[in-house]
């Protein structure tokens, strides 16, 4: 039996047909609202990384990482400090001592600085291969010995009564005291010592520049 759709009837379809087509367009438009927003912060995000993202890099041509090694200059690495008594004395070949000798004992304090020239840093001695770096060091070297004159002093100084004080004596004194500090220093191995920290500060500066291997070798001390 056909189903009859009174006016009435038909009155309240409409409507609610047009409800929830409305309610459909709104929904597509909230949903596509959401999406564009949602496609939009992803490119400005996508932007944003490309303006401050920071890639690393690292210069490894040689005369770059050259420069920032000789910028290290007369590296001084290592002291070496020494306080000693040191004497001298000059004998009569005839008299004895009291009547002709002369002679000085000095309270010696000295210091030896020692390191690595790095002005003398061959092209040659850095290698590179893409992050790693081998660095063949300049050989170690005493800068100066030098005594510290606010502490060194006469200790004691006895001449004969038969000559005058020798002004010479106290200085050549002090020159052979300046040979012993040197001579110490070696025999301690200085100059071992500041090839070892030498290396060590290298191979800092040049972590610290981006590198992930860092390898020196170092001259051995005769």
């Amino acid at each position: 039996m056909p189903v009859t759709t009174t006016p009435a009837r038909r009155g309240r379809i409409l409507p609610a047909l047009l409800l929830a087509l409305l309610a459909g367009i709104l929904a597509g438009i909230a949903a596509l609202t959401l999406f564009l927003h949602a496609a939009r912060a992803g490119l400005w995000d996508h932007l944003a990384s490309l303006v401050s993202d920071r890639a690393t890099r690292i210069d490894t041509a040689q005369p770059t990482i050259l420069t920032e090694i000789r910028r290290l200059a007369r590296l001084e690495s290592v002291s070496f400090s020494m306080e000693k008594m040191v004497s001298g004395d000059r004998e009569g070949r005839i008299l004895p001592a009291f009547l002709t000798g002369d002679r000085v004992l000095l309270d010696v304090h000295g210091e030896a600085v020692a390191g690595v020239d790095f002005n003398q840093l061959a092209p040659s001695g850095v290698q590179l291969s893409a992050r790693t770096v081998h660095v063949h060091l300049p050989p170690a070297q005493i800068f100066t010995v030098a005594l510290d004159e606010s502490k060194t002093r006469v200790y004691q100084r006895r001449t004969g009564l038969l000559v005058p004080v020798d002004p010479t004596l106290e200085s050549e004194v002090r020159a052979q005291a300046v040979d012993n500090l040197r001579q110490s220093a070696l025999d301690a191995g200085i100059l071992n010592t500041a090839q070892k920290n030498a290396c060590a500060t290298v191979t800092k500066l040049l972590y610290g520049l981006g590198f992930s291997e860092v390898t020196c070798d170092q001259h051995t001390p005769h």
